[in-house]
């Protein structure tokens, strides 16, 4: 390709909207331009990369025994229905009715579709395992767009689902779709994780992100850098720090705590470690009647150390013996609630002395503690030297509630854990027979008797990966791609193209030769001057450069430099090709 006749539309300044790093790059090198909130243009040289990407993960599914087809973006609402999920997914589900008004949604992914097709062309265990998968368009009615193509409205996604008749099989077609993946991201060039995860609102037993890890992820990412222990935050297991309580040593004593009303301030007021106080947290779930409206609610205190964090989704999985607890959903209580069952306000909450009963939660670390500070249930007060057994009885149930920090024991019993950010550009889950039951998908097999498909669901983010390929690398100059997934691999940048008949034949020749090894490779013939031209191509993030000079040549030398090198290296004429061929590791 020669720059003359492509699109090249680079920016010295990001727009005012532009909000991070990804997202600046993106619209000033000219990848992507803005159409609305949320939408973006995807242009030649953003495409170029997401073909790239496109033709990796399509050669590794093909691989890997997955087969492509292509669902609809538009999907009637009936299916959605029949899971339940078209009130469920809530308002990020893109409703809309047609002129016969009958109602559709704009998939945000394919679970019922391809569930559907299952159903109606996978009649016999004979014909299992099968794993379809697509590259589509994908829109999720976000109600604040941002990040660019990070957090966007449109996008294109490659989802897979796998069909199987027995859970063992299910275990092998996730365990070959893992492996996939590992081979997919190891060509894209981009340091990740494979991180243990939540399965969230799609449902399933089994589940791993594909994590690029970024300074600027949104998730943090857990795991020992000793052994091969990784997860997401969300599941990281916290071992308890505590390795039994202790016997009690004071005396129970109410001290005033006036205006003080997180447990950082009460330490500092009483001369204590932060780890010597218990954090509050009330909790309410609440039990519906025929007619949807609330019945019944209990309230629960959850406590967790006062350096720690809760867990929300551990919180979210929580079932006490008898069949109660927090699994069915929970919400943080009211004002109301919580005064009328501690008899004061949130900040001077505790176990101790609480005006009606509640279910009491106690985080592993907090069972095994001796001595602690809690709120008193009066305001302006806390009681300290709190002992389990002697001054309040103990939890209703002790569990995993608190988020891991950096340097607690890996839960594989092999070295400590690290943290570090991340961005999520790839899920794999196992679906069980969540949706083949909800749908009615069944197969006959082999004893004759029909039995729902063992599912699992593969996702990746296409365009997400651009946005993530940047923000795990970049510099003051532009965007450093991976060889693998830059719009052009190499750049032929001549000083004086159409001024010297020297400079122009070498160009060429340099040019056609590349374009016979297969090398995607861009002659920059616009007559820019070097330092606009260098400075757009540094942008833009074209991973080797080659520059042509009439001094150069007479000299016999031409210029090379590598986006990352801090300068350009003088290599002979003769050699260059040699030179690029071994960098970019051509036969």
């Amino acid at each position: 390709m020669k720059a003359s006749q492509f699109f090249i539309s680079t920016l010295k300044e990001a727009p005012a909207d532009a909000e991070i790093t990804s997202h600046k790059l993106m619209m000033r090198a000219g990848l992507i331009k803005k159409l609305g909130a949320g939408l973006y243009n995807y242009m030649p040289m953003g495409l170029r990369t997401i073909r790239k990407v496109e033709g990796i993960i399509r050669d590794e599914l093909n691989r890997a025994g997955a087969i492509e087809l292509v669902m609809p973006v538009v999907q009637p609402a009936e299916l959605w229905q029949e899971t339940g999920r078209f009130e469920k997914m809530g308002a990020e589900l893109l409703r809309f009715k047609d002129r016969h008004d009958r109602d559709f949604v704009i998939q945000p992914t394919a679970e019922e579709v391809v569930t559907d097709i299952a159903r109606q062309e996978l009649r016999s265990y004979r014909q299992l395992p099968k794993n379809f998968y697509q590259i589509q368009t994908k829109f999720r009615d976000e109600r604040r767009p941002r990040f660019g193509i990070m957090r966007g409205r449109e996008f294109t996604m490659k989802d897979a689902y796998s069909f199987d008749r027995d859970v063992a099989s299910a275990g092998k077609s996730y365990d070959n779709m893992f492996a996939c993946y590992s081979r997919i991201f190891d060509r894209l060039g981009l340091q990740y994780r494979a991180v243990a995860a939540d399965t969230g609102a799609i449902g399933g037993d089994r589940s791993h992100e594909f994590q690029v890890i970024a300074d600027t992820g949104e998730d943090a990412i857990v795991y020992c850098p000793t052994s091969d222990y990784a997860a997401n935050i969300e599941l990281a297991e916290a071992l308890p720090l505590l390795a039994q309580r202790a016997a009690a040593s004071v005396a129970l004593e109410k001290v005033a705590t006036p205006g003080k009303s997180t447990c950082a301030d009460v330490a500092e007021l009483l001369g204590l470690p932060l780890s010597q106080t218990v954090k509050s947290l009330v909790l309410a779930t609440d039990e519906l009647n025929e007619h949807g409206e609330i019945a019944k609610s209990t309230v629960w205190l959850l406590l967790v150390r006062g350096d720690h964090d809760l867990n929300e989704v551990k919180a979210g999985k929580l079932e006490l013996a008898d069949g109660s607890g927090l699994k069915a959903g929970f919400r943080f209580a009211t004002e109301k609630e919580i005064v009328e069952h501690f008899g004061t306000k949130p900040g001077f909450l505790g176990p101790v002395g609480m005006a009606k009963p509640v279910k009491v939660i106690a985080d592993r670390t907090v069972a095994n503690m001796a001595d602690f500070v809690v709120g008193a249930n009066e305001a302006g007060f806390h009681i300290r030297g709190v002992n389990w057994g002697r001054d309040l009885p103990e939890p209703d149930l002790v569990a995993d509630l608190r988020n891991v920090v950096e340097g607690d024991a890996s839960p594989d019993g092999k070295g400590v854990l690290a943290i570090q950010r991340g961005i999520e550009v790839g899920h794999v889950f196992y679906l069980g027979t969540k949706y083949s039951k909800a749908m009615n998908a069944t197969f006959l097999d082999e004893d004759g008797k029909p039995k729902p498909f063992e599912m699992g669901c593969y996702g990746i983010g296409v365009t997400r990966i651009l946005g993530a390929a940047i923000e795990q690398q970049h510099d003051e100059r532009g965007i450093i791609w991976p060889d693998a997934i830059a719009p052009f691999t190499v750049v032929i940048c001549p000083i004086g193209y159409e001024r010297s008949a020297d400079v122009k034949a070498a160009a060429d020749q340099l040019y056609s030769e590349l374009l016979a090894k297969g090398v995607d490779v861009i002659l920059d013939d616009r007559g820019e001057r070097p330092g606009a031209m260098f400075a757009d191509w540094e942008l833009i993030g074209v991973p080797h450069r080659v520059v042509l000079g009439d001094k150069g040549l007479k000299d016999g030398v031409v210029e090379y430099q590598g986006r990352q090198d801090k300068e350009a290296s003088k290599l002979p004429v003769a050699d260059v090709l040699g030179h690029l061929s071994n960098r970019l590791q051509l036969s």
